[in-house]
């Protein structure tokens, strides 16, 4: 029996300046990158690709319970993955990350030899964010 592959649906779209969007997506594959990718924002080396209005859009996968996940930017909504970089340093509050830890699934993700910020609330300010924006008020540490 074949599996089907389950495709993502983009649930919201929202524009972060003049060249991007932030996809917020519902279901689709449980693929995670390994490592960051060339441009990840969780690189450290990444600063300023990436508008502040992307943080705080994507504020939301790093608070406490939370279900939606921060994807890789590089896969796009035609094939949605979970980013390496908000796996290994922004992912510790999220539910939808701890359910699939304790499953044994994205286990096997490295910085691939690059500085990462520590933290979203590190990486958001990096990128721009005021210190007492309201997208970072529930973020977790």
């Amino acid at each position: 029996m074949t599996k089907k592959r389950q495709t993502a649906t983009i649930e919201a779209r929202r524009s972060a300046g003049n060249a991007h969007e932030v996809l917020t997506l519902k279901s689709g594959p449980n693929g995670h990158r390994r490592t960051p990718c060339t441009g990840c924002p969780w690189r450290v080396d990444t600063v300023g690709l990436f508008p502040a209005e992307a943080f705080c859009h994507s504020a939301g996968t790093a608070q406490d319970m939370a279900v939606r996940t921060f994807a890789c930017h590089e896969q796009g909504a035609q094939k949605p993955a979970t980013c390496a970089g908000f796996i290994l340093r922004g992912a510790a509050h999220n539910l939808t990350m701890r359910l699939k830890w304790a499953r044994g699934e994205c286990l096997d993700v490295s910085d691939g030899g690059h500085a990462l910020h520590e933290s979203y609330r590190a990486m958001a300010l990096a990128n721009g964010v005021a210190p007492d924006d309201p997208a970072l008020a529930k973020v977790r540490p």
